[in-house]
């Protein structure tokens, strides 16, 4: 198996230099492409443009013995006319799509009505987590509290940092209250004789628990297109 830096030393010049060469020449219309190691998201003005880079990026990685992944490479109507649009046609709303670690989903701001994109921790990703979680927890069951508070600190506080985006405070809320939760079964576990209460509890969480807050701006704040 490659290391991801070599894969991504491959890819570079298999996929990164083709492709911004096709975004040129073929593209009838704007292509936006992103990319983090193998996974890759793009985004394309025309379908037409979306069909015909589909079939000739399967080509271009024949040549290379690579394929698409059958998966997961897939066409859909996403942005801020896909909604619209499919309605027209009769149908549902416009498809999700997973991409590092996210579902991105087609949604209006509550205070403009103005398309965005809404990102939510992937659920299956959260209910992942959490298993690691509670493992972890009866692997510590009986060291000290204080200990344990360090780990979960360490452990809420990453989530947080990496999926506090615009939107996804409710994802956070849940994994925060989860992880207590499963941190006060893991405690009332170590003995009988004395019943935890959720008061005494609470102290616990919010002493070693991080606060689950937005940390990151919208994208187009972070990048200064608006004040």
């Amino acid at each position: 198996m490659a290391s991801p830096l070599l894969a991504n030393v491959y890819l570079h010049y298999v996929f990164d230099l083709w492709v911004q060469k096709w975004r040129q020449t073929r593209a009838d219309g704007d292509v936006i492409v992103v990319r983090f190691a193998d996974d890759v998201v793009m985004g394309f003005q025309y379908r037409s443009d979306a069909e015909r880079f589909q079939g000739e990026l399967s080509e271009r990685f024949a040549k290379f013995h690579l394929e698409l992944h059958p998966e997961k490479t897939r066409l859909i109507e996403f942005g801020p006319f896909a909604a619209r649009d499919r309605q027209r046609r009769g149908l549902g709303k416009p498809e999700t799509f997973d991409f590092l670690g996210f579902t991105h989903i087609c949604a209006k701001k509550r205070s403009n009505g103005r398309f965005t994109v809404l990102r939510q921790t992937i659920r299956k990703r959260l209910r992942a987590k959490l298993s690691e979680v509670k493992a972890e927890l009866r692997r510590r069951m009986h060291h000290p509290i204080r200990d344990q508070g360090a780990w979960l600190r360490s452990v809420v506080g990453g989530h947080i940092r990496y999926y506090g985006v615009p939107m996804n405070g409710p994802a956070l809320r849940t994994f925060r209250f989860q992880v207590g939760w499963l941190w006060m079964r893991t405690l009332r576990r170590r003995g009988q004789r004395h019943r935890l209460t959720w008061e005494r509890m609470y102290r616990h969480l919010n002493q070693w628990l991080p606060p689950a807050r937005i940390c990151h701006p919208y994208p187009l704040r972070r990048l200064g297109v608006i004040p």
